[in-house]
C-alpha cells in the first residue's frame, strides 16, 4: 500500500481585516499518497491559494488565521510545529511554484546565485561549493536551460523561461511534495503547453507528490490522479480524475464548470458563464 504523504482535515481559515471577516476557507478534508497528484479546481477567490499557503505556513500575519483543522505531513502536524522545524520543511520536503514568476524571482540575483541561496539554506550534507553550483547546473538542465546561462539576471529570460527558473528552484532540493499554484496563468497558450509538459515529465522521472492548484479542467484532466472541486471555500466535489470526467452526478457548480469550457467543434454564439461567488 502507497504511504500516505500529507492529510488536510477539516481545516478553516479566515482573513481577518478592520471591515470585515472573510471565511476563506471552510472545512475542507482531502490527502495524498507519495507519487500522486491532487488537482485542487475552482475560480479565483474559491480558496484554492489559501489552502497551499497554509500548507506551507505562508499566510500572511496580520490578518490571516487558521480556525481549525490540522496538516498533517509525514505524520506531523506543521500548523502546530515551531517556526525553526517548518523553516527546515519548507522549501525541502515541500516546495511551491507561485502564480507569477515575475514577482517569484529577485531582480538584482542571478538565477544561479537564487538557486544555490535554497539549497544552500538546506545544506545537510555539507556540500563544497562547487557541489552546490553542479546541482544548479544540473536543475537547470532539467527544466530545458543551457548552465551557461546561469549568471544571467532574470530580466534577461521570457516569461516561459522565468517560469522554468522558478520551477528549478522549486526542484534544487528534490522535495517529496510539490505545489503548483496555476504555474501558467501568466504564459501564453503555445508556452503553457510546455511548461505544463515539463512538469509532468519531472514529477514522474523524480516521483513527486504534486498538488496542481489551477481553474483550467484541462490542466486537470493532462497531469493528476484526483481532484477537488472548491467552491467559496468548501471543497464541493471530490474524486478520481476519471470520476470527475465521466460521472453523470455532479455538484451544480462542476457542472457551471464544465458548461464554461466553450467546444472548438461547433459553432458558439454565446458562452456559459458561471455567475461566480
Amino acid at each position: 500500500m502507497t504511504e500516505q504523504l500529507i492529510n488536510v482535515k477539516n481545516l478553516s481559515v479566515q482573513y481577518k481585516t478592520d471591515l470585515e471577516t472573510v471565511f476563506a476557507v471552510n472545512n475542507i478534508s482531502f490527502s495524498l499518497k507519495k507519487g500522486e497528484t491532487f488537482g485542487l479546481v475552482g475560480e479565483t477567490g474559491a480558496g484554492k491559494t489559501t489552502t497551499a499557503l497554509t500548507i506551507m505556513r505562508l499566510l500572511p500575519a496580520e490578518t490571516g488565521r487558521v480556525t481549525g483543522g490540522a496538516v498533517e505531513f509525514e505524520g506531523r502536524d506543521v500548523l502546530e510545529l515551531p517556526e525553526a522545524d517548518m523553516r527546515s520543511i519548507r522549501g525541502e520536503r515541500i516546495s511551491m511554484i507561485f502564480q507569477d514568476p515575475m514577482t517569484s524571482l529577485n531582480p538584482v540575483m542571478s538565477v544561479s546565485e537564487q538557486i544555490a541561496e535554497a539549497m544552500d539554506l538546506h545544506n545537510r550534507d555539507g556540500k563544497s561549493p562547487a557541489e552546490i553550483q553542479s546541482r544548479v547546473d544540473e536543475v537547470l538542465a532539467m527544466v530545458g536551460i543551457p548552465p551557461s546561462r546561469k549568471h544571467d539576471y532574470p530580466h534577461q529570460f521570457s516569461g516561459g523561461m522565468k517560469q522554468r527558473v522558478v520551477i528549478a528552484m522549486a526542484l534544487a532540493c528534490e522535495p517529496v511534495l510539490l505545489i503548483a499554484d496555476e504555474p501558467t496563468t501568466a504564459l501564453d497558450v503555445t508556452i503553457q503547453a510546455q511548461v505544463i509538459s515539463m512538469i509532468r515529465t519531472l514529477r514522474d522521472r523524480l516521483g513527486t507528490a504534486m498538488i496542481m492548484i489551477t481553474h483550467d479542467l484541462g490542466i486537470v484532466a493532462q497531469t493528476c490522479d484526483n481532484v477537488g472541486v472548491m467552491y467559496a471555500g468548501a471543497l464541493v466535489e471530490k474524486g478520481t480524475a476519471e470520476d470527475i470526467y465521466t460521472s453523470a452526478d455532479h455538484h451544480p457548480y462542476t457542472v457551471g464548470l464544465f458548461g464554461s469550457i466553450p467546444n472548438l467543434k461547433k459553432k458558439t454564439n454565446r458562452l456559459t458563464p458561471i455567475p461566480g461567488l
